[in-house]
Formats: structure tokens, sequence, C-alpha cells
């Protein structure tokens, strides 16, 4: 099977190296510093395991990747749309970015080809390119994976949802992904698609549930992380649902979905209330950390802030939509000193030029007043707090996720706050 996988991001980069194990991939992004850097074995972001990935399947030339559309569909059975869908600040997707650059690819693909979606677009996309290009035939997968775990999901998926119009193609899907997932379950297209904004959304809900129900814990005496335990001993709810108290969820992955059904409704003139609900009460919720540091110092004017960690989350370098990088800029308005250490980050972005970076934990949080834990690194964990702590003028951690509760427990004079605990 010849695939050529269009969008070359995090999404992308991880489905064309994965797939390049049992097929004959190419990779096709009209970036050409891109391309460039992908053909040298390099990914676009950090992941760990798939520069590794990348190399083996450009030495074993099952792989490769070009800016041409003609080299990379000419003879393509599968067009795989993988971009990671572009989200503004109010969340919402750039669909026409996407699928400009779709129209971009498909006069190069050959008649009767099946063009597979997994980037996010809003229900109803198959649809539409089905009327503007009777040619070819069209199915949904949305994709399930991870920031900083993608290779394992996408190689070891419990499931592949695929929505498909005819059984035309159907056996060539179930080949492609049954090195992947233990199972395909096929649906029709729309149910495909509304099916990743319902999951994301679900997730969605259930973290700010529990993240409204661990504030009013902080009230009352109870312990959220307890509450937590009690929910999901219940057989209707189960050990791994989303109902960790803790931060906000972050980036725009869930907010995206979230946003889309939103405005999904709004177009139909459907009135909903529970669903616009999920940001608003999330977009609340990114206040806790800045809330409870002033609560605890009062005037952070002068006041020195120690943020570990920045990035979006652990594993990957990307800062867009971190809630690290808010939090910072929320304390520099206030007129607070920041300092932050990060061991994915060796530069700071322009937004962030009055943080201080330092080269070490030790050195980010001397002579602090409060610290903020925010992306969990393990290396924070492995940090010789006895010592580090004497360095600080007030030994106070806002640790949303009680990230460092083990290595902190007991420590003199440590004041450790987290969501849901009083």
């Amino acid at each position: 099977m010849k695939i050529c996988v269009l969008g070359l991001w995090h999404l992308g980069s991880v489905t064309a190296a994965c797939g390049a194990k049992y097929f004959d991939v190419v990779g096709l992004d009209f970036d050409a510093a891109n391309i460039a850097k992908l053909n040298s074995g390099q990914a676009p972001l950090l992941e760990p395991g798939l520069n590794e990935l990348i190399a083996a399947g450009l030495a074993a030339k099952n792989l490769s990747f070009t800016t041409d559309p003609k080299i990379a569909c000419a003879h393509a059975d599968v067009l795989w749309l993988t971009y990671d869908t572009p989200v503004n600040e109010s969340d919402e997707s750039d669909v026409d970015f996407v699928l400009g650059n779709l129209r971009r690819a498909l006069p190069s693909l050959p008649t009767g080809a099946l063009v597979l979606i997994s980037a996010q677009l809003p229900v109803g996309t198959c649809a539409k390119l089905e009327k503007e290009f009777p040619q070819f035939h069209f199915a949904c997968s949305p994709e399930n994976l991870r920031l900083g775990k993608a290779i394992d999901s996408f190689e070891k998926a419990e499931r592949a949802i695929v929505g498909i119009r005819t059984e035309a193609k159907k056996a060539l899907l179930e080949q492609l992904f049954k090195p992947f997932a233990a199972q395909t379950i096929f649906m029709r297209t729309e149910s495909a698609e509304m099916v990743k904004h319902a999951l994301n959304s679900f997730l969605a809900l259930s973290i700010t549930f529990i993240n409204e129900v661990a504030r009013l814990c902080e009230h009352t005496g109870a312990d959220a992380k307890e509450v937590s335990v009690g929910l999901k001993s219940e057989a209707r709810i189960g050990p791994k649902a989303y109902l960790g108290p803790g931060g906000p969820f972050a980036g725009g992955t869930l907010a995206r979905d979230v946003v889309t059904l939103s405005k999904l409704a709004e177009a139909n003139g459907e009135k909903i209330s529970v669903i616009p609900a999920i940001k608003q009460s999330n977009d609340l919720h990114r206040g806790w950390a800045f809330r409870r540091l002033q609560s605890r110092l009062g005037d952070l004017r002068g006041k020195k802030i120690s943020v570990l960690g920045l990035t979006y989350t652990t594993n990957t370098d990307t800062l867009r939509r971190s809630a690290a990088v808010e939090l910072c800029q929320q304390l520099l308005a206030a007129g607070a000193t920041v300092f932050a250490f990060d061991p994915a980050v060796k530069k700071l972005p322009s937004e962030l030029n009055s943080v201080s970076l330092g080269n070490d934990i030790s050195a980010a949080l001397a002579g602090a007043d409060a610290a903020a834990v925010c992306t969990e690194w393990p290396q924070f964990r492995q940090a010789d707090w006895a010592k580090i702590i004497p360095q600080m003028r007030s030994p106070v951690f806002v640790d949303a996720n009680r990230f460092l509760e083990k290595e902190l427990k007991g420590l003199s004079g440590v004041e450790h706050l987290s969501v849901g605990r009083a």
C-alpha cells in the first residue's frame, strides 16, 4: 500500500513515521524548511522516539518527504490528511487552512483513491468534500494522540474509529489499521466526525466537573483526591474516568471541540447549556494558581515567584497555549518578579522577555517567596529538596495536581497548596 501523509507537524510526523514500518509512505507538506528538517531525520517538535523512528524509515527507504504533490500523490492508494488544525485564541478552528492545503494536493491524486481525514475538522466536512470531489472516496478516522506519548498511543490503540460512506474501501482501511489497533469500528462518516467532538467534550466535562467539586472541597474540609477515589470506585463511573482534581485542561485540543459543538448548536438553532458551560468553567479554573498565590502572599508587587515547568506538557518543547506561560504573564502584570526553569526550554519567547530563565531548579528557586509547579517533569521529583528549600525566602508551593506531594512532605516550613485540599 502506498500512502501520502499530508500535513507534517505532530500528528502527521507520527503517522508517517509509524506507517512507514508497514507501508510505503511519502510525507507531503508545503513548508520547505519543515521538509528539509524531516529529510535530515529531525521531527518538527520534541516527541520521544520520533527522531529515531523517522531516521529508521528514511534508512529503510520506506519513508520520504517532499513539498511536491505530484511526487507524493502520483501513485498513492491513500491520501491521509493529518494537519494539526490551528486554533485561534478563542479556540476556533482554522478549517480553511487545512482544506486549502488539501485542495492543493488533490489534483495530483489518482481518481478513485481514498482520502482519509484525521485532522480535526467539523462534522459534515466529509459530506462537503464528497460533493466537491466526487472522483475520490472519503473517510474519517479521528486522531487519538497525546503529546509526549504519541508513538505508543498510535501503535497500541485500543480501537480505531473509522467513518466511511460505502463498502468500497472498507478492506483497504482494515488493512491500514490492522498493525496499529486492536479493533476497527466502522460507522457513517458523520458519526465518526461527531465521535471526536463528543469524546473530547466529555473528557473536558469530566475535568471541569471534578475541579468545581474540588474548589468546594477547599472550603469544606473535604479532600478532592479522596472524593475522586470514591467516585471512581462506582462501577457506573470506573477507574479510568477523567476525575483527577488539579489544573485546567490546557492547549486547544479539548476546547476546540467544545467550541465546535457550541457553534454547531448555534448554527442549527439548537439551545444547549451544558457544553458551552464547560469552557466557561475551565476558563475560570485557569486562574486558580494565580488566585492561590494572591490569597497567600497578598500584593504580588516585588515578590519573587518561581515557575517550575513552562511547556504545554512533559516530553515536548511546545509552549503554545501553555497554562504556565499564561501564569507568567499574569504574575508579570501584577508586578511580580518571575523566575522559571524547564528542562526542555533554552530560550523564552518574546512575550516572556521579563521572565528570568534559570539553568536549574536551585537557581530558579533561590530567594523565592513562592513557587508554582506547572509542568510535571520527572526531574523535579529527583531534585534535592532538603537542600533547595532553605534557599527560598518562603517555601510556599502552589502545586495544582500535588505532583511533589511525597517529595515535600515532612520538610520543615513547607506550605503545599493544591486543588481540592483545604
